[in-house]
């Protein structure tokens, strides 16, 4: 199954304890609580059930859900 941004949106909320619709697209998550380990576990969940490959110093340089959608595979 394809990731999408909003599965994207509510991985993100779920291990941050956020509703989905609190995280904006465009906002640095750092300022939302993301911090390294839980970003290596988003990146871990989203290789083995999605089948994505990025590399987590990618994600960590911006982290921002519209930064992490190309790398991620999402379009549109």
């Amino acid at each position: 199954m394809a990731l999408t941004l909003g599965q994207l949106r509510a991985d993100v909320a779920d291990i941050l304890g956020e509703d989905p619709e609190e995280i904006p697209v465009d906002e640095n998550l750092v300022d939302y609580g993301l911090d390294s380990v839980r970003l290596m576990s988003l990146a871990a969940g989203w290789r083995r059930d999605h089948g994505v490959t990025v590399e987590f110093a990618d994600l960590a340089e911006r982290p921002a859900l519209e930064s992490w959608a190309p790398l991620l595979g999402i379009t549109g």
